[in-house]
């Protein structure tokens, strides 16, 4: 279960950092590395969700935008408030 969870948390930085616009590589690989440490395999579950969503989604959500496939959790709000 350790190597998964590494793996995981491999997958999640790097999706965070490969984005696609410069501007978000920068606020989700930020918002990824203060957090990732501290999370267990559910809640890292709930980031690499919202690591591959697109940009406008994650513009949306910062804006506290929510969608119907977004349920508000406490990722979410930690997200919004970085």
């Amino acid at each position: 279960m350790f190597e998964n969870k590494e793996e995981l948390k491999n997958k999640i930085i790097y999706r965070a950092s490969y984005r696609g616009t410069k501007e978000m590589d920068i606020l989700m690989t930020s918002f990824v590395s203060s957090i990732i440490n501290d999370l267990n395999l559910t809640e890292l579950n709930e980031l690499d969700f919202l690591v591959n969503l697109d940009d406008e989604c994650l513009i949306n959500i910062k804006n506290n935008i929510l969608n119907d496939k977004i349920s508000f959790t406490n990722l979410i709000k930690s997200f919004q408030k970085f």
